[in-house]
């Protein structure tokens, strides 16, 4: 579903002249955003993803203003309810067409909830034969000679965790029908563990393994309930041979699980954004357990289908982007294609960006993947999660500007690479290039690992120019220049500013915007060739001494301090530079001059920048330590070891 709405505040006039668009999917009971300013609303439903238009619905619930992963009820047995599962399937073995997912009506007794519908174990027509000569089948089911056996596969389609199964023949003949042998096997799906597994069975060229949960040999019982193991499973295994004494006959087989699909996604179809437009943040709304977590990722392109269709002409090796009529091949032109034409699917990186990186979710915000405006917009989501602990997304949610700031904007920082936690003089470079329509800008926007030092020139092709600094903070800083438009086309502006570095590979990621129009997106600056002069095409610097420790230039604020209450010098407070450092777990130990271990403060996972806290002057147990000198340490736990470093404190009252 997609409901448009136009909000019109400050006149037609301002709306000729530029137009902002935000976008949303999901949150459908929410109302649209607030703004001062008019734009148009686009509403898009979670349920409208189509595999036709690129989207993608698996293992997820999908509600009206939110969507998480599939969970199992406990108490629900979900054999009958397989095929409702995405990807959720059943397979049996036929002596003569080998593995097979069309079941006979009989196949299907066992789990379509009738107690009073049997599969009967008799050795009829289509049971599979395997012959037991093979060292990874137990020779107690017959080694050396045929035995008939009959399975079935249930694929759920994605990992669950499952509780426990239970199957049974019908009432009446419960202590005559039961199955004397039987396997239950489990698997992950994971491809690469293929071969390693317990249980293979291999038929006419197809192969499953299985771990073996249960290899029962000599079975009494007219009803089995087996508890299953921890591990989540995406294919169970039941395999029955024939009976040494009777028939068997099963009327159900039920299996139980609980909590989430361990791994579910979500893929938007495409969405067409009408022009190439400038692509501002994305916005989400969501909530993940502890122990869960979501992925989500966007990217952009230029064409509305992300993927290259490639067709065999049948001359030699050729391949073809388009069908015998000359037309290029879509998606649905390429499923038309004779399995001997298909040549392949590959990804267009010529008009389509990579994937982002899975953004912080906890941040609630992120920049769109795109290095210029682009016309077409996708995002994913990737649900993981353990057990009941799960995780939500409410709304996706982004805006764009049309026309954009600038057809295209590339940038790069020179030096790229400084010595980590050292101040350095920076020069940031970029080249706009304008079409007739597009609106210009006068400002521009830098973030920075810490607090800038200063901002100390910008000049507009070679020429120094006024500037003035709107904001800098810890964050970065934003300039406002003389207006940058379509006059001034391909004209060279350089930004001279200082800053600190703390982690290999820091993005000083920029931004232009036009001032007089605070509502619209600020464009994303792209790494490129701004200068042919300048040997980087990047926007990111890297640090030179990668073998220095993580921490730097620890300090201790009021070396003696005393905590008697009077507000002055009641605490100490550690500082220092944590250098090249990715949720690295810090702790700060606080020992007495005989070497006991006083008081303790947990830092918690920290990032590379400015790390402080702060000690009281009180013990493990809340008390004040008695007035003397301490050794406090600092202790960092990084991938490449532990680093540590130590200072002297007094403490008087």
């Amino acid at each position: 579903m997609r409901v448009s709405l136009v909000l019109l505040a400050l006149g037609f006039l301002w709306s000729q002249a530029s137009a902002l668009t935000i976008y949303r999917v999901g949150g459908q009971s929410l109302p649209p955003p607030e703004l001062d300013a008019p734009y148009e609303f686009v509403s898009l439903a979670w349920d409208d993803a189509d595999e036709a238009r690129e989207g993608q619905i698996k293992l997820v619930e999908v509600e009206a203003d939110i969507i998480h992963p599939q969970r199992l009820d406990p108490t629900v047995n979900i054999a009958p309810q397989i095929y409702e599962l995405d990807g959720g399937t059943v397979f049996v073995m036929h002596s003569h067409t080998g593995w097979t997912e069309n079941l006979e009506d009989d196949d299907r007794f066992i789990f379509d909830g009738d107690p009073e519908t049997v599969y009967l174990g008799d050795c009829h027509w289509p049971w599979g034969s395997i012959y037991f000569g093979g060292r990874s089948l137990d020779e107690s089911w017959g080694k050396g000679r045929w035995i008939y056996t009959k399975v079935w596969i249930f694929d759920l389609g994605g990992l669950f965790n499952l509780q426990r199964i239970r199957f049974f023949p019908r009432e009446k003949f419960v202590t005559e029908r039961f199955v004397q042998r039987f396997r239950v096997g489990t698997s992950d799906g994971d491809p690469l563990k293929d071969g390693t597994r317990d249980h293979a069975i291999t038929h006419r060229g197809f192969f499953f393994d299985f771990d073996l949960a249960y290899d029962i040999k000599e079975n009494s019982s007219g009803v089995m309930e087996l508890a299953m193991p921890s591990e989540p499973v995406q294919r169970l295994l039941l395999d029955a041979p024939e009976n040494s004494r009777g028939i068997w006959e099963l009327a159900e087989f039920e299996i139980y699980g609980f909590g989430f699909a361990n791994e579910a996604t979500y893929r938007s179809n495409i969405i067409d954004l009408g022009e190439a437009v400038a692509l501002g943040p994305v916005t989400w709304s969501g909530r993940q357990d502890p122990e869960a977590a979501v992925e989500l990722r966007t990217r952009s392109g230029d064409s509305a289908e992300p993927n290259n269709y490639w067709r065999f002409t049948f001359r030699g090796d050729e391949k073809s982007l388009f069908d015998q009529q000359g037309n290029p091949l879509t998606r649905r032109s390429y499923d038309k294609l004779n399995k001997g034409e298909k040549a392949g699917i590959t990804y267009d990186t010529r008009n389509w960006d990579s994937w982002s990186p899975a953004y912080d979710f906890s941040a609630g915000v992120g920049d769109i993947q795109a290095n210029k405006p682009r016309r077409y917009v996708q995002f994913r989501a990737d649900f993981y999660s353990v057990r009941d602990q799960g995780s939500q997304l409410d709304y996706v949610q982004f805006a764009v500007s049309d026309p954009p700031i600038a057809t295209q904007a590339l940038a790069e920082i020179t030096p790229g690479a400084v010595r980590a936690g050292e101040p350095a003089a920076f020069t940031y470079v970029l080249t706009p290039v304008f079409s007739p329509r597009d609106l210009g800008f006068d400002s521009i926007e830098i973030d920075t690992p810490s607090l800038p030092g200063g901002v100390d020139a910008v000049r507009i092709s070679g020429e120094e120019v006024g500037f003035e600094i709107r904001r800098l903070d810890e964050r970065g800083f934003e300039l406002g220049i003389p207006r940058i438009d379509a006059t001034r086309t391909g004209e060279r502006i350089e930004v001279d500013f200082r800053a600190e570095v703390f982690q290999f590979g820091t993005l000083f990621a920029g931004r232009i915007f036009d001032s007089e129009k605070p509502h619209e997106v600020r464009q994303a600056l792209t790494a490129g060739d701004a200068d042919p002069l300048i040997d980087s095409d990047r926007l990111s610097v890297d640090i030179l001494d990668l073998a220095q420790k993580s921490i730097k230039g620890l300090r201790v604020q009021a070396g003696v301090f005393t905590p008697n209450g009077d507000g002055i010098n009641d605490v100490v407070v550690i500082e220092c530079d944590l250098l090249n450092v990715e949720a690295a777990p810090v702790a700060i130990q606080i020992f007495d001059l005989a070497g006991r271990e006083i008081s303790q403060i947990d830092g918690g996972e920290q990032v590379s920048g400015w790390f402080t806290a702060a000690w009281d002057g009180r013990d493990v147990d809340g008390r004040l330590a008695p007035p003397g000198t301490y050794l406090l340490q600092l202790t960092v736990e990084t991938d490449e070891g532990v680093d540590r470093a130590q200072r002297v404190v007094g403490m008087a009252y």
